[in-house]
């Protein structure tokens, strides 16, 4: 049991570091609005981690692998978010006032809104949870309680994924000091949303 739970943890960290759309939104949060409401978007990603883990531990993501009208509908949904997003973030980025604009009082910035964005961007990813049903169980032990340890895993891959971003939220808070000129601002958005737009579009156009 120790030898599967050190290679998941090992593949676990493997998978956090490949940037997708919740590195994309994770990072914007982060950067825009502080490490408190990147730390909010992080813990709705971890909860979508989590859900898709346990969706994959009682059989219900298999049937993203058996249906394709499903798999195709949380595709599409997905896509719409990610566009949405980015066409949002381009939009602020349009409509900035001058130079000299001052960014939002920490009081104007909903932490729970970055927590369903986290959220919603990571369990409208059908590619999610296709991973989740293919990749967990290749790490069950041979004769473990199949059903009890699929949970631990999606617990620890949820972990491991947050314990990822966490460095990832400093730095950006970091750097947040560095841009909070207006114009700087607007450029941020604008590579934000061209991000998640052409995120969305790819899910949309993959098959």
């Amino acid at each position: 049991m120790m030898s599967s739970l050190v290679a998941f943890v090992g593949a676990a960290f493997l998978i956090a570091m490949v940037p997708g759309p919740s590195t994309a939104v994770i990072l914007r949060r982060s950067v825009m609005h502080g490490r408190v409401n990147g730390m909010a978007t992080v813990l709705g990603n971890e909860c979508g981690v989590l859900l898709w883990g346990l969706a994959a531990a009682f059989g219900l993501s298999a049937l993203l692998l058996a249906s394709r009208l499903a798999y195709d509908a949380m595709r599409i949904t997905g896509a719409v978010v990610l566009v949405y997003m980015g066409a949002r973030a381009l939009w602020k980025a349009r409509h900035k006032a001058d130079a000299d604009e001052e960014p939002p009082p920490a009081a104007a910035v909903s932490h729970g809104r970055a927590f369903r964005q986290g959220l919603i961007t990571n369990f409208a990813n059908p590619k999610a949870g296709v991973f989740a049903v293919s990749f967990l169980p290749q790490f069950v032990p041979h004769g473990a309680p199949v059903l009890a340890t699929l949970v631990l895993f999606s617990v620890i891959w949820a972990v491991v994924d947050m314990i990822w971003y966490l460095p990832m939220v400093w730095l950006a808070g970091r750097a947040r000091a560095l841009l909070q000129r207006a114009p700087i601002r607007r450029r941020m958005e604008q590579v934000s949303g061209l991000v998640l737009l052409g995120l969305g579009i790819r899910l949309a156009a993959e098959s």
